[in-house]
């Protein structure tokens, strides 16, 4: 599944009642205040959610899939996500619940 930023406003508008311009700009402050944590080098944590963090990768050997030709892929930051336990345990009871319908 697949949401935009627009549609997330658009629910949060619908079901807080708030005017579509304040929906749109509290999705975007969020997001806002993702990036700009990780950008200053910070571990971002949501609680009962997960945590974002930035990892250094060394560069390393690979290959070109369309060509075969060995290639190096550069060293680069990359952001990591790792869920919380409570989001865990939503995940795992929306499955079991899926499974066993």
């Amino acid at each position: 599944m697949n949401i935009t930023k627009a549609e997330l406003a658009q629910n949060l508008s619908d079901k807080f009642k708030l005017s579509k311009q304040d929906a749109k700009d509290l999705v975007d402050n969020f997001f806002t205040q993702i990036i700009e944590a990780l950008a200053h080098g910070e571990e971002l944590k949501i609680t009962g959610f997960g945590s974002f963090a930035l990892r250094d990768k060394k560069s390393r050997p690979g290959r070109n899939p369309r060509t075969g030709e060995a290639v190096v892929i550069s060293e680069r930051r990359v952001v990591t996500f790792k869920q919380g336990q409570k989001l865990k345990e939503h995940v795992a009871e929306e499955a079991e619940s899926i499974v066993g319908a």
